[in-house]
């Protein structure tokens, strides 16, 4: 018996029997109860059927789907790219022109955080220069610290660093 309820396919239990349950493409894939229920609700995998009494089947093809989003992950893409890219295919349309511009962006981004690492790399070098000739500074806790100028926004990618001069 097969109908729709609420934008949802109804499957028979027996139907039902030869489809995956939550807690089974929860164990096949490596992917969380409540991240699949995530992917779910942000369209990142299709809503699953239910059985009459209620519980989520889904098709075998859905671990492909988990796979690919994992694989997305892991070459940095966001949910929101990969949501994209899946919707690119849903279409009909190849995604992989976006795909590349995507990664080509992000190399530009790592190059430049790159250097902004190397830039803080050398300030914390000559800071330890500095502190290394100084020894220890009278302070409230560590007056080397207290005394110094030196800023990292590590936490805040846009942002850059923040460099000031030393004080020792």
């Amino acid at each position: 018996m097969r109908e729709v309820r609420r934008g949802m396919r109804v499957v028979s239990e027996e139907e039902g029997r030869g489809m995956l349950k939550i807690g089974e493409v929860s164990r096949r894939s490596g992917v969380g109860i409540e991240a699949l229920r995530f992917y779910e609700k942000g369209g990142l995998i299709d809503r699953p059927s239910r059985t009459m009494s209620g519980y989520r089947v889904y098709r075998e093809d859905v671990l492909e789907r988990l796979d690919f989003i994992k694989r997305s992950q892991a070459l940095g893409f966001s949910l929101d790219e990969i949501r994209q890219i899946v919707d690119d295919a849903r279409r009909g349309e190849s995604p992989c022109d976006e795909v590349r511009e995507i990664v080509r962006r992000r190399m530009e981004e790592l190059d430049e955080r790159l250097r902004e690492l190397h830039r803080y790399r050398k300030e914390l070098r000559s800071t330890l220069e500095e502190w290394d000739k100084v020894g220890r500074a009278p302070g409230h806790i560590c007056g080397l610290i207290e005394g110094s100028e030196v800023e990292h926004a590590a936490h805040h990618k846009t942002e850059g660093l923040k460099r000031g001069k030393r004080r020792a």
